[in-house]
């Protein structure tokens, strides 16, 4: 091939984008993150770089720069696989574009994009149905506070409106999002928020009923001049059951929505894509609200789901996108893709006790044959002993996971 491809991030993102790319092209891409992980470092189908201060502004340009020179060709595809190396880019494009090519929006929409104060407030006149929401300062008085949400129904969701800021200050008993029930764990949990050291606005919204079957999921891919390309929109079962898992899809069922009302939620995404003229990989976090009949918005995440590998299954390799825009400048129509495809990285023991939702249980065991379902860490070409070991534990680690967690 006359280009490469390089990968930022070492998780399950970078290894299905970088499965997508052997796949399709038969190129081991270029990995490289700040700390191993099993899923990439076991790996044969890319090669891996570690670079502990990969953070590091300027230490990131300079390695990218580097290895630019290193692979030295005219064409290198640049990836980012979290949220934070996606920043990172979008801040430095003006050098980075020197020596690779990538497709991303401007800082200033992606920071509307990604912090959850701005995106409520920038896009509030859109077409877009939200959660009730209610965006707070830790300097806000706790008693103003309670005043203020005591129209809200417990629970209540709590989520950092900076998520790149927030996973900056680790601390004990830290979590993505917390489902409190009183005012006391509310008080808490800012008050362990704010002594971690982080400092931007955090979310407080109302908590949508309903178990994990009534999230759903949509991807999309816009070109460079952005087009809307592709879109999928799935009904998941289950998601992660951690503190610091939840919210990331384990079960998702594409082309499946038990509801039958697809068309309206799949026009106001793509419309509202358009209207921002945003450009490269997306996903819509949404979840169904049994009281209105509508989809509510949790956020957009301004790249590639660590769950995407199920385009793949669809016939709709994301890898492919990525090169007939970057590479061949090529337009492709607007693409759909409604097929019914199965994507689960937990065992069937796990889907069989925790999916709740009796159809779409019935939905998932349908579809679990060799045609139709995928686990997007499972490649025929890349199983070595290390590997198909590692993959058995972490199968059993997901029961023991499920068993004793509950969200």
């Amino acid at each position: 091939m006359d280009f490469d491809v390089v990968l930022i991030g070492t998780d399950i993102n970078a290894y299905y984008m970088a499965r997508n790319f052997y796949e399709a092209y038969n190129i081991k891409p270029y990995v490289i993150g700040r700390v191993p992980m099993k899923f990439t470092s076991l790996s044969k189908i890319l090669k891996l770089t570690i670079e502990e201060n990969l953070l590091n502004e300027e230490i990131f340009v300079n390695t990218l720069i580097e290895l630019a020179k290193k692979i030295n060709k005219k064409k290198i595809i640049l990836i980012g696989c979290t949220d934070d190396y996606v920043s990172l880019i979008i801040k430095n494009k003006k050098i980075l574009k020197d020596y690779y090519l990538f497709n991303y929006v401007d800082n200033e929409l992606l920071e509307k994009l990604v912090n959850k104060e701005k995106f409520y407030s920038s896009f509030k006149d859109f077409d877009l149905d939200l959660p009730k929401t209610y965006i707070c300062n830790l300097n806000t008085s706790l008693k103003k506070l309670d005043e203020t949400i005591n129209d809200f129904m417990y629970p209540l969701i709590i989520k950092p409106s900076n998520v790149v800021e927030y996973h900056a200050h680790s601390f004990e008993g830290m979590s993505k999002v917390y489902k409190l029930n009183n005012f006391q764990e509310v008080e808490k949990c800012l008050t362990d928020i704010k002594n971690s050291g982080y400092s931007d606005s955090i979310t407080i919204q109302e908590f949508i009923p309903g178990d994990d079957s009534l999230l759903f999921d949509s991807v999309f891919y816009c070109s460079s001049k952005g087009e809307c390309q592709l879109q999928s929109f799935g009904q998941i079962g289950l998601q992660e059951h951690t503190k610091t898992g939840i919210g990331n899809l384990t079960v998702v069922i594409n082309g499946y929505n038990e509801f039958n009302n697809t068309k309206i939620i799949q026009q106001k995404l793509k419309t509202f894509l358009e209207k921002i003229e945003f450009k490269g990989a997306c996903e819509f976090d949404l979840k169904y609200d049994v009281r209105d009949n509508k989809f509510k918005i949790f956020e957009i995440n301004p790249r590639q789901a660590r769950s995407s590998y199920y385009l793949t299954k669809c016939g709709h390799n994301l890898a492919t996108y990525f090169v007939d825009d970057l590479i061949f400048n090529k337009k492709k129509n607007f693409t759909f893709t409604q097929k019914q495809v199965l994507l689960s990285f937990v065992p069937k023991y796990v889907a069989r006790k925790y999916i709740n939702n009796k159809e779409y249980k019935k939905q998932v065991f349908r579809l679990w044959k060799k045609e139709t379902y995928t686990d997007p860490l499972v490649c025929k070409g890349d199983l070595s002993l290390k590997r198909r070991v590692w993959l058995f534990l972490r199968k059993i680690n997901y029961i023991i996971k499920y068993n004793k967690n509950n969200w």
